[in-house]
């Protein structure tokens, strides 16, 4: 089964995945939340949306995954122009594979249908996402049980693939990023740390995306995320759950097109986020939350209402 499931995320992303690593290895990496927090462009999210990379409780998995988001665009470029409603739906098979000892990958294939309701009429978009890849590797982790404070620090980065359809007629007076992908190669680099006394802990992760202009002519911004999430394991001999509250933040360069720079299209937002995990068996789900504390889009032009998911893995 397990060699069946590995093949298969092997066609979808067109990589290859290994053998579990060392007990060790698993048993300290168990809190560790990978970030994905990259939307793909102002304004939106083609990916996870600040929900996270990986699950809390199962370390090498696959699984499915639902998220939705919610914002508010104006239908024009005059103050007084209406407010349309915005949905992002986005189902996604995602894994988490060791590779080697110390190095895994993290892979996310995502079909999205987004809809909105314009002056002129309704509008939908459906297919295929753009596939994420990313590679870790842990540079430090402590290797002993004596120690109060247990620590993980990662490196890495990978790419987004454009396997997302790109349409330059959305590029409109509305929210630019109402896409189902960039168009273009965009590349991540990232670090990441955990720290854990007993039960408790905290992650922070900060990434760069460096965007790439795509074949029409057109370049989101370059992106820069940032999260800090504590984490309380309760562990019961049936089951497991881990609760969780954070912040994430993201941060958007002025999109161009041509070379030029698009006024009104960079940006920043800032979110608290809630959720909690649990597992029984090889089976585990999880709820995330997340509401914005402050933001600013595309000069105020696109608003953040909020976004959450829900997911079920199972543990390779």
């Amino acid at each position: 089964m397990k060699h069946f499931l590995l093949f298969a995320l092997l066609l979808a992303t067109q990589y290859m995945a290994a053998a579990k690593p060392p007990p060790d290895f698993k048993k300290y990496l168990k809190a560790f939340e990978y970030f994905e927090d990259d939307c793909d462009a102002c304004g939106c999210s083609a990916t996870g949306g600040g929900m996270g990379f990986s699950s809390m409780i199962d370390r090498n998995f696959v699984g499915l995954r639902y998220f939705y988001q919610s914002y508010s665009s104006r239908d024009g470029i005059f103050n007084n122009s209406p407010w349309v409603d915005e949905n992002f739906n986005t189902v996604q098979l995602w894994a988490r594979i060791p590779v080697f000892k110390n190095f895994q990958i993290s892979a996310q294939v995502p079909y999205h249908s987004n809809n909105r309701d314009l002056s002129t009429g309704h509008e939908e978009i459906n297919g295929l996402g753009d596939v994420t890849l990313l590679g870790f590797y842990t540079v430090y982790q402590t290797t002993t049980d004596t120690t109060a404070f247990k620590h993980i620090i990662q490196l890495g980065g990978g790419f987004k693939a454009p396997t997302g359809k790109y349409d330059s007629n959305n590029n409109g007076s509305v929210n630019p990023s109402f896409q189902l992908g960039t168009g273009s190669w965009d590349y991540v680099i990232a670090a990441e740390y955990i720290i854990k006394h007993n039960n408790l802990g905290l992650n922070a992760m900060a990434n760069y995306v460096i965007k790439t202009e795509n074949k029409q002519n057109y370049q989101f911004g370059n992106q820069f995320n940032y999260m800090g999430t504590f984490f309380y394991e309760i562990e019961k001999p049936t089951f497991t759950l881990v609760p969780q509250a954070g912040i994430a933040g993201e941060i958007y360069a002025t999109n161009r097109q041509f070379g030029e720079d698009i006024p009104q299209t960079k940006g920043d937002i800032l979110l608290g986020k809630l959720g909690i995990e649990a597992g029984m068996g090889n089976f585990s789900v999880g709820l995330n939350g997340m509401l914005p504390i402050t933001q600013n889009l595309t000069g105020g032009r696109v608003e953040a209402n909020y976004r959450w998911s829900v997911n079920l893995n199972y543990s390779l």
